[in-house]
C-alpha cells in the first residue's frame, strides 16, 4: 500500500499573485499571525483525526484492522482529492483545508498505529521519537528562518522543487516497477544507500518549510486576501506530513536492523 507519498508543492508565487489579484472584491488580508493560527486549528483536526484511527486500532481485539485499513484508505484518497482540489481552487481553502486536515489524520493514525504494533518489540516508541523529530526539525527550520540563517532565494527555491520532481518520479518509478513485479530493496532496508536516500528526502522537505514560511510571509507583505491564510496552513500542513511519513520511515529502517 502506497501511503509514504511525497509532498507536492502547494505554495507557490503564481497562487499568491493570482489571488492577489482579486483582493479588491475580498474582505480583509492575509497576516502572518492569522495563517499561524489558523496552521494550529489544522493541527488539532489532524490529531482528531490521528486519535479515532488509532483508537480504533487499539479497540479491534480480531487483530484484523479492518476497520482501520478502511478508513486509512479513505483518509489517504480523500487527502489527496481535497489538496488537490484546494491547490486548484485557494478561495476553497478554509472551507476544505479542515477536511484535509481530518482526513490526513486518519490516514497517518492509522498508519502510525501499524508501525507501532509491528515495532513495539525491536522499537518502542518509534512513532514518538518520530513525531518529536518532526517537531524538531520544523523548529529548527523556523528558526534558521526567522534569523536569516537560510534564506529562500531563487536559487534555493529552483534546487528544491527540482529535487521535489524528482523525487515524485523516483516514486512514480517505484510503483511502476512493483506492478511488473519488480521491487527495490533498498527502498525498506538499512543499507547505506537506503538511508542515504531517506536521509536527501527528509531534507528536501525540511527546507521546503523555509519556502513556506517564506511564501507566507511574503504574502502577507503584498496584501494577499484573508483566505490565503488557510491557503499557507494548508501548504504548511502539506509539508510537515510529507516530513513525518519520512522520518517515519528512516526509523522503520533502523527498526528492521534491529531485527
Amino acid at each position: 500500500m502506497e501511503l509514504f507519498k511525497s509532498g507536492n508543492p502547494t505554495l507557490t508565487q503564481k497562487i499568491f499573485d493570482r489571488s492577489s489579484a482579486r483582493e479588491a472584491t475580498l474582505q480583509g488580508t492575509m497576516s502572518v499571525r492569522g495563517a499561524i493560527n489558523k496552521f494550529g486549528f489544522l493541527m488539532l483536526m489532524v490529531i482528531g483525526g490521528a486519535a479515532y484511527s488509532w483508537h480504533l486500532y487499539q479497540a479491534d481485539v480480531t487483530g484484523s484492522y479492518s476497520t482501520v485499513l478502511i478508513w486509512m484508505i479513505v483518509g489517504a484518497i480523500g487527502g489527496l482529492i481535497t489538496a488537490i482540489v484546494i491547490r486548484n481552487k485557494p478561495e476553497w481553502a478554509p472551507y476544505l483545508s479542515p477536511a484535509y486536515g481530518l482526513l490526513q489524520g486518519l490516514c497517518i493514525g492509522g498508519l502510525s498505529a501499524l508501525v507501532n504494533g509491528a515495532f513495539s518489540k525491536n522499537y518502542p516508541g518509534i512513532i514518538m521519537q518520530a513525531v518529536g523529530l518532526t517537531f524538531g526539525v520544523a523548529i529548527a527550520m523556523f528558526i534558521l528562518y526567522n534569523f536569516r540563517v537560510i534564506k529562500a532565494t531563487e536559487k534555493l527555491k529552483s534546487v528544491i522543487y527540482l529535487s521535489m520532481v524528482g523525487i515524485l518520479m523516483f516514486y512514480m518509478l517505484r510503483f511502476v516497477l512493483r506492478l511488473f513485479g519488480v521491487d527495490m530493496p533498498f527502498m525498506y532496508d538499512s543499507s547505506a544507500l537506503g538511508i542515504g536516500i531517506s536521509l536527501f528526502i527528509i531534507g528536501i522537505a525540511a527546507l521546503k518549510l523555509i519556502l513556506d514560511f517564506n511564501l507566507i510571509e511574503e504574502g502577507a507583505e503584498q496584501g494577499a486576501p484573508k483566505f490565503m491564510e488557510w491557503y499557507g496552513a494548508f501548504g504548511l500542513l502539506v509539508t510537515l506530513i510529507w516530513l513525518y511519513m519520512e522520518i517515519l520511515r528512516l526509523l522503520m529502517r533502523f527498526g528492521n536492523n534491529r531485527n
